[in-house]
């Protein structure tokens, strides 16, 4: 019970020290919590008590989109049950997290909630023993035939599953302005050499290179994570988080370095732009380039009417074809819920075919499902669901699925320092730190 209540307390901390980085919220605690949800999907007072708390950070760009079908559909067949969206405004989560940690410390958890796959599941909620074990569930719906072996290794703790995974994103993507780019005359780069001559070439015409929005650092994160996925390949990244190789090797300073050299290509007010901002920026031609997770295409097509090889185009980001940085959106069963019926309705929603095709094309993802409709997805999805069955996948640290929590806050530190100093080493050294207080040390 000590070592539980020690996890718990550390996963507590971490969040915490993410809520004090953030800016302001909606509401208590920085909830955005909307009962009429129901009402977007047609509710109403519920008969019996029946209730379904559903607790996320989707409250923008297509993700709501894809959030609102997902609890149309599941109107649909429990009209009599009463949906709670409880969600919580804060790109990547930063401001949910911290909201969660706090009612799971009070003993007041959501009906189920929004995890990422991997270490922020399985280091964090499945090592405090606040997560209900799913084999049942996996077994009565064939999910262990249905979801990649390595997506189930990623919501799963020794043997067992604890959440369903209703998503696949792709991390390393690179998205461009078509026009700009057909303009200039640049192909799409897949090389650092070729993105940084595409850079000056752009930049020397007046033209911002590369989108950021780093007002939430993980997206700055996401540009580091993706450079170490380009100079070190996804095998010899993956060993970064066991200990098998340190933070100190020479390639992840070459990460660092060419991170750097990123960097000084963006836009000047980055810092005072979220993520959406910058993809803004790339949609309408006022910068040539944005590095982002493919939620930025269901903002583009889902949002803004964009369309796939037309208005934008995408290529892996530098050196990384070949390499899935996976990013997969999860909801298990907390335990001592007060609904744990409806949730477990809720899950096989998500798990079905049914649930992910309605969710995943709005939402910018693809399915987590092997045996989902491609011809539901736009050219993006096509051409991402093949990548995904033949890519090495390589975990997100930036998004909780390959490292603790207290070394993702840690890194997002390391970021919002680097962004403004650039320095190197000092960087290394703080990573390394890092790992050691985070267990990622042999």
């Amino acid at each position: 019970m000590k070592r539980k209540f020690t996890t718990l307390l550390a996963v507590v901390t971490a969040f915490g020290m993410v809520l004090s980085g953030c800016g302001g919220a909606n509401g208590a605690n920085g909830a955005k919590t909307d009962e009429g949800a129901a009402g977007d999907a047609g509710g109403g007072q519920s008969q019996a008590g029946k209730k379904l708390e559903i607790f996320s950070w989707w409250t923008g760009a297509g993700e709501e989109a894809g959030l609102k079908a997902l609890i149309a559909l599941y109107k649909q067949k429990h009209p009599d049950t009463e949906i709670i969206n409880a969600a919580v405004a804060g790109g990547a989560g930063t401001n949910a997290k911290a909201v969660l940690a706090s009612r799971m410390q009070g003993g007041d958890p959501p009906d189920t909630f929004q995890v990422h796959g991997g270490a922020e599941l399985n280091t964090g909620w499945v090592a405090a023993d606040k997560m209900n074990d799913l084999s049942d569930l996996y077994a009565s719906e064939g999910w262990s035939r249905k979801f990649p072996k390595e997506l189930i290794d990623l919501v799963s703790k020794d043997g067992k599953p604890y959440s369903v995974p209703v998503d696949i994103h792709r991390g390393n993507v690179l998205f461009y302005n078509k026009k700009v780019f057909d303009q200039n005359g640049l192909t799409p780069p897949k090389t650092f050499d070729d993105f940084f001559r595409a850079a000056d070439t752009l930049q020397a015409k007046g033209i911002t290179p590369l989108a950021l929005g780093d007002k939430e650092p993980w997206a700055a994160a996401m540009i580091f994570e993706d450079a170490l996925l380009g100079t070190m390949g996804a095998d010899d990244y993956k060993k970064l988080f066991t200990g098998e190789i340190s933070f100190d090797d020479a390639r992840v300073k070459d990460a660092l370095e060419k991170t750097k050299k990123m960097l000084s290509y963006v836009n000047k007010d980055h810092a005072a732009r979220n993520w959406q901002d910058a993809a803004q920026l790339m949609a309408k031609g006022e910068a040539a380039m944005n590095i982002m997770g493919d939620w930025a295409k269901g903002y583009f097509t889902t949002d803004l009417k964009l369309k796939a090889n037309e208005d934008f185009g995408w290529v892996p980001t530098p050196n990384t074809e070949g390499s899935f940085m996976v990013i997969t959106d999860t909801f298990g069963l907390p335990k001592n819920v007060k609904h744990p019926e409806e949730v477990k309705e809720f899950l096989k929603l998500l798990g079905s075919v049914e649930g992910q095709d309605a969710f995943n094309p709005l939402k910018g993802s693809i399915p987590a499902r092997i045996d989902a409709d491609p011809t539901k997805y736009d050219a993006y999805g096509k051409q991402t669901m093949e990548d995904f069955r033949k890519a090495k996948l390589a975990p997100s640290i930036a998004h909780g699925s390959a490292a603790p929590e207290g070394f993702v806050t840690q890194l997002n530190q390391v970021m919002t320092i680097f962004v403004t100093k650039g320095d190197v080493d000092q960087a290394v050294k703080a990573l390394v730190q890092a790992a050691a207080q985070n267990g990622m040390k042999k």
